[in-house]
């Protein structure tokens, strides 16, 4: 698949970064850039005698400018299949997506049905939040999963369309992806994703999800190493992006998100470390 680059950026995911590499070898992907934010030569020890393209930030430059750095690296290609490094591609995942973006000219990004390492799927189709939505499902779904805000917030779009997709894995048209300026370095971690679909749709871009595409997502596996500090990050990063969308009246309302995410960052900081499923 010369018409498609992988980048991957790792921070200390190890055998999941190897197996992320082969699958995507596997799926025809020649050339595969790997970001690492390690800072302690990680991914080179993990990947000797894989070919890669290795790019060594020598700092945790963060997921958004990490990707931003790789992309970079990824040569003349038509499509970039951007990744997290604990993430096993399944077979024709990646050639049915590209089969998708080739007959969809009006598509800047396409991600596949994602699953966790029980066969579960993920939640990784998500609509735009607003305050009162956003704030509901924050504050409910670490107590109740099935409440009816995380439902809506996570609920499929129509005739493949939706607002955006996970981050975790996606194929994105090269052209789109450098046109918006690829992701926005202000966001360390989280919401890079949701932020990069919203400025692709204001430009006219239409997101969508290709369902027949799969992959598996080990999540968290380069978290687990600052649980703490991700937690901080995911919040952080969700106040960030109402603040730059938000319109009218919810501009009005951003103290308000302010103290819900507020209030779940102490709770969960106290209760557990460990990064909630966003």
């Amino acid at each position: 698949m010369t018409s498609v680059s992988a980048v991957v950026v790792d921070f200390f995911a190890g055998d999941e970064l190897v197996s992320c590499v082969d699958s995507l070898h596997r799926e025809g992907v020649e050339r595969i850039v790997v970001v690492d934010n390690s800072t302690e030569g990680a991914s080179a020890r993990a990947l000797s005698g894989h070919e890669v393209v290795l790019v060594d930030t020598q700092v945790n430059t963060g997921y958004g400018r990490g990707m931003n750095r790789g992309v970079a690296f990824a040569g003349e290609c038509r499509y970039l299949v951007l990744s997290n490094p604990d993430v096993l591609v399944h077979p024709h995942a990646v050639e049915r997506l590209v089969s998708y973006m080739d007959t969809h000219p009006d598509v800047g990004i396409a991600g596949p049905t994602i699953v966790d390492s029980t066969g579960a799927t993920y939640p990784s189709i998500r609509i735009f939040p607003n305050v009162l939505l956003a704030g509901l499902h924050a504050l409910l779904v670490p107590l109740w999963r099935g409440n009816p805000f995380t439902k809506r917030y996570r609920s499929p779009g129509r005739n493949g369309h939706v607002d955006w997709v996970s981050g975790a894995f996606f194929i994105t048209r090269t052209t789109a992806f450098q046109a918006v300026g690829g992701f926005d370095e202000r966001y360390f971690m989280f919401a890079e994703d949701m932020d990069l679909c919203w400025r692709l749709q204001a430009a006219g871009w239409r997101i969508a999800v290709v369902p027949e595409a799969t992959v598996t997502h080990i999540e968290g596996v380069s978290r687990a190493r600052a649980p703490r500090a991700m937690v901080r990050a995911h919040h952080a990063s969700a106040l960030k992006f109402e603040a730059r969308t938000a319109r009218g009246v919810r501009r009005l309302l951003l103290p308000l998100a302010a103290m819900v995410l507020g209030s779940r960052y102490l709770v969960l900081s106290i209760v557990s470390p460990r990064t909630p499923r966003r």
